[in-house]
């Protein structure tokens, strides 16, 4: 790829409270995209559709695992990977917010042409993720086995998912370092980075997987074990790949010689990254304690509706995936223009992700829709009685995914900012008070049907007040920065 050529500077409409637009320093960085100039709506798109291909990857390099380890280890052995993989999703969930912290800053501090603040904060957050990585990989080593007993694994699994989660806790410095990378990068301008290096850790580990589970070739037979040193191996070699490529590309978040300081966060970047990012970490936990509850109210109706939940959700992880990476390109894209004090763009830019995500999901529900049928087989068989209730519970539910994305267009934006306890307040209220209170008074008229309603009331809801803060709020005065005067 042809190296991106200096960032020119950018003359501005500053914000009048925030004083003059500072000089802005040049920087090389291979695959960067300069977010504060140029067309919105095709910066935006150029800059989303790697996020959205490192999601699908994600997801179906999990779903490819999911059938090595199901036909070659059998159905316990996939309950294992399931207990094992709720852990490590609340481990990561409470790491998430940290790493949006950082890359608000790293995003405003290249806004503002600032590379040094944009390195400090990249390196903060890589000290950061490392003692707190090392800190769970120690505790959950000896911790597994109380840990698998509190979510009452069953026992016939509870060997295989011990086995399991001990090698993906030794695991998990590599995994949160990677994260906290590809995090960085795009908050500096830069998808493609992640996406080249997630094509690279999902091949491994779709190919490993078999491998190490049956002992292919040279490698001993390890089974679930293998199953999880290949996801372990595999983030691993991404991740030293990836550092080779951040020094040779010479990338923009690259710290050497006194920079490595950089790595020992201090106490005002500490205390930003902590105050920020503990409330968007609780966002990801509100999403998922929701998920849980709804996951026992569909249980209360029968095997069948659980069926019919279980495969609607696999198609449901799809369909929001535009959404999310959409929602993290607004809130990247807007990070760098209010650091380089370009308000005139941040509402353009707010504009544009909310239409783009409209187009994209909207597409997605229709395609869904039409092949409901085919598609829902894939999971349930068709000739399963449950594909008529999972049908049925899409054509009222799955349109919820529209107010949905721009809920999170929405949220995006305010985050870029530092405006994080309102999109909480928004999601808890929504997905808990709200969402439940349809739940429940609407059951005796609608019966199961109240479950599917709840959906996309709830998100109408979340979305009337998300636009109330981004209209009203005082989320556009300027953010305190650690180490900016």
């Amino acid at each position: 790829m042809k190296e991106e050529a200096p960032v020119a500077p950018v003359v501005a409409a500053a914000d009048p409270a925030s004083g003059p637009v500072p000089p802005r320093q040049t920087a090389r960085g291979n695959g960067r995209l300069d977010l504060t100039d140029g067309p919105i709506t095709r910066t935006l798109v150029l800059f989303a559709l790697p996020t959205l291909a490192s999601n699908i990857l994600q997801t179906l390099s999990g779903s490819v695992n999911s059938v090595w380890v199901g036909q070659f280890l059998g159905e316990s052995a996939l309950a294992a990977t399931a207990n094992a993989n709720i852990v490590m999703f609340l481990m990561f969930a409470t790491f998430f917010g940290f790493g949006m912290a950082a890359t608000v800053l790293i995003g405003q501090s290249i806004g503002r042409g600032d590379i040094d603040a944009a390195r400090r904060a990249s390196g903060g957050a890589i000290g950061l993720s490392l003692f707190f990585s090392l800190v769970i990989a120690v505790v959950g080593w000896f911790a597994s086995d109380a840990i698998l007993r509190l979510l009452e694994t069953p026992a016939e699994a509870f060997g295989l998912a011990h086995d399991y989660l001990r090698v993906t806790f030794i695991a998990i410095p590599a995994s949160m370092l990677m994260v906290t990378l590809m995090m960085a990068s795009r908050g500096a301008g830069d998808a493609v980075t992640p996406l080249r290096f997630m094509i690279l850790s999902v091949v491994l580990d779709i190919v490993l997987n078999p491998v190490l589970i049956l002992g292919l070739g040279p490698f001993p037979r390890l089974g679930i074990t293998g199953s999880a040193l290949a996801t372990a191996s595999s983030g691993t070699i991404s991740l030293v790949a990836m550092l080779v490529w951040f020094y040779a590309r010479d990338h923009v978040l690259r710290l050497r010689g006194r920079e490595l300081a950089y790595l020992i966060p201090k106490i005002d970047e500490l205390r930003f990254i902590v105050a920020k990012g503990v409330p968007m970490g609780a966002q990801m936990l509100v999403i998922s304690g929701a998920g849980l509850v709804m996951v026992g109210l569909v249980n209360r109706e029968g095997l069948v509706t659980a069926a019919a939940y279980g495969a609607t959700l696999q198609l449901w992880n799809y369909v929001q995936m535009p959404a999310l990476a959409v929602g993290a390109a607004v809130s990247a894209m807007a990070a760098q223009n209010i650091g380089a004090h370009r308000w005139d763009r941040v509402t353009a830019i707010t504009n544009s992700g909310m239409a783009i995500n409209l187009a994209m999901t909207g597409v997605l529900i229709a395609l869904l829709l039409a092949f409901d049928r085919a598609a829902l087989g894939l999971f349930l068989g068709s000739g399963s009685e449950a594909v008529d209730v999972a049908r049925h519970a899409q054509y009222i539910a799955t349109w919820t995914f529209l107010p949905f994305g721009t809920t999170i267009v929405l949220i995006g934006t305010l985050r870029a900012n530092g405006s994080v306890v309102p999109p909480l307040i928004i999601l808890f209220l929504s997905m808990f008070p709200i969402r439940l209170g349809i739940y429940h008074f609407a059951y005796p008229w609608l019966g199961g049907d109240a479950i599917w309603w709840s959906f996309p009331l709830s998100s109408l809801t979340s979305l009337a007040m998300a636009w109330w803060v981004y209209q009203r709020g005082n989320w556009r005065r300027t953010m305190p920065q650690p180490g900016v005067g």
